[in-house]
């Protein structure tokens, strides 16, 4: 997975185990897209302190999900439910002994489908 990707997931899964300041710094450079100089002059500290912080909060947030691993889970499930939606997107109506059995198909489908409406809104 993309470096900056992996980052942004450790961020939603762990940001609020984060100190306020790392979280706000961590938005500024990673949501916001501001260099380090430009953090520094804004919290009128060095930009090797931005740097540290960053680097400092990067391993917390790597020493999180190696105890964790709520985003290796959370990927592995997405990957099942990935999985499944395209089985059943194989079937057809003709597939199915009764109408009953085919409207409990699409009502499968429609609840994945909208659990990944859910995740890709998240």
């Amino acid at each position: 997975m993309e470096r900056l990707a992996e980052m942004a997931l450790f961020a939603d899964f762990y940001g609020p185990l984060l100190t306020d300041k790392q979280r706000m710094i961590w938005d500024l450079h990673y949501n916001q897209d501001l260099s380090l100089v430009e953090i520094a002059e804004a919290e009128k500290i060095s930009r090797q302190a931005v740097y540290d912080l960053l680097k400092r909060t990067e391993k917390i947030l790597r020493d999180y999900e190696a105890k964790l691993g709520l985003v290796q889970r959370f990927l592995s499930e997405q990957e099942k439910l990935i999985n499944v939606k395209e089985q059943l997107q194989v079937f057809s109506e003709a597939d199915f002994a009764n109408s009953k059995a085919w409207e409990r198909h699409q009502w499968i489908r429609k609840q994945i489908s909208d659990v990944f409406n859910d995740i890709e809104s998240s």
